[in-house]
């Protein structure tokens, strides 16, 4: 198997919210939109694809099904200033910054449809 490109796609109730969320206050860009339907880009992680929950896209059982248990996590330069700019910004921070005992920092945003993004950052770097 190629792999030649990664996304993820979630199944959320509002796109529009859930597209400016991931531009505002993580740097994504929208690069295809239609009703019910986005996908983000950044040069340096993969895509995120958004459809509105309900979309006939997706397989019938589970159209109706919310994103749920999936946290997004983006390993960062410096966690640190991550954390405030996006206090800074208003990102509703749901789990504030701590360090894991085995030596992962992190924090955790919630966008408007519920889907939890983890920021991380190794106390040893060695780790990653």
């Amino acid at each position: 198997m190629n792999v030649t490109s990664t996304a993820v796609s979630l199944t959320v109730d509002d796109v529009p919210a859930g597209a400016a969320f991931l531009a505002r206050h993580l740097g994504f860009r929208e690069a295809m939109a239609a009703d019910g339907f986005a996908s983000l880009v950044r040069e340096d992680t993969p895509d995120v694809i958004l459809l509105r929950r309900g979309t006939e896209v997706l397989p019938e059982g589970f159209r109706d099904q919310p994103a749920a248990g999936v946290i997004i996590a983006f390993t960062v330069d410096d966690l640190d200033a991550e954390y405030e700019r996006l206090k800074n910004e208003g990102a509703p921070v749901t789990m504030p910054l701590r360090e894991e005992p085995w030596g992962e920092r992190l924090f955790q945003i919630t966008d408007p449809n519920g889907v939890v993004i983890q920021l991380v950052a190794w106390a040893n770097p060695g780790h990653a």
